[in-house]
C-alpha cells in the first residue's frame, strides 16, 4: 500500500487521485491560516517554485483541528494564501487529519509515521514511488531543502 491507493478532494470539490503524482516527489502538509507557523507558506512557496520543474509538488490541506486556527471556508483560505503569500501550489479541501473523521489518506500517513499529527504545518515527504520517506513535524521549509534535493535526484 502507498499514497497512490488514495484520493483527495480539491478546493473545487473534485476527487483527485494521488496516482496523478506518480513519478513526482510530493509534500503533504496540514495548514492553518491563524497559526504561528502560517509564515511557512512563504518558504513553502519558495521550495515549490525552485523545485517544481524537477518533479516536486505540494498539496496543502487546511485543517481546523488544532486550536481552531483554520476557521474559514475554502474560498477564504485560498484568498488568504494568494493575497498574503502568493501561493501557487495546491490548496486542497479542508479536512480532519486525526480521529474518526480523518481523511483516509491521513489515516494511512499517520500509520506510516507511527503517530497522529500533533499540530499545524506538519510535513510528510513522499518519494516518486508513493512511499513516505520523511516526516518533518517542526522543520521550516528551508531546513528540508537538502533532503528534498537528494530525493529528487534518486
Amino acid at each position: 500500500m502507498n499514497i497512490y491507493d488514495f484520493s483527495y478532494t480539491d478546493s473545487n470539490g473534485e476527487q483527485v487521485p494521488f496516482s496523478n503524482y506518480k513519478g513526482k516527489v510530493l509534500l503533504v502538509i496540514n495548514v492553518a491560516s491563524h497559526c504561528g507557523f502560517t509564515k511557512q507558506y512563504e518558504g513553502l512557496e519558495k521550495l515549490y517554485k525552485k523545485y517544481n520543474q524537477q518533479g516536486f509538488e505540494i498539496v496543502a490541506f487546511p485543517c481546523n483541528q488544532f486550536g481552531a486556527q483554520e476557521p474559514g471556508n475554502i474560498e477564504e483560505i485560498k484568498e488568504f494564501c494568494k493575497l498574503n503569500y502568493d501561493v501557487t501550489f495546491t490548496i486542497a479541501s479542508k479536512i480532519d487529519v486525526n480521529g474518526e473523521d480523518a481523511a483516509p489518506f491521513y489515516k494511512y500517513l499517520t500509520s506510516e509515521i507511527g503517530k497522529e499529527i500533533a499540530w499545524n504545518f506538519e510535513k510528510c515527504l513522499i518519494d516518486k514511488y508513493g512511499k513516505v520517506v520523511n516526516y518533518a513535524p517542526h522543520r521550516e521549509p528551508h531546513e528540508m531543502e537538502e533532503f528534498l534535493s537528494f530525493i529528487l535526484i534518486q
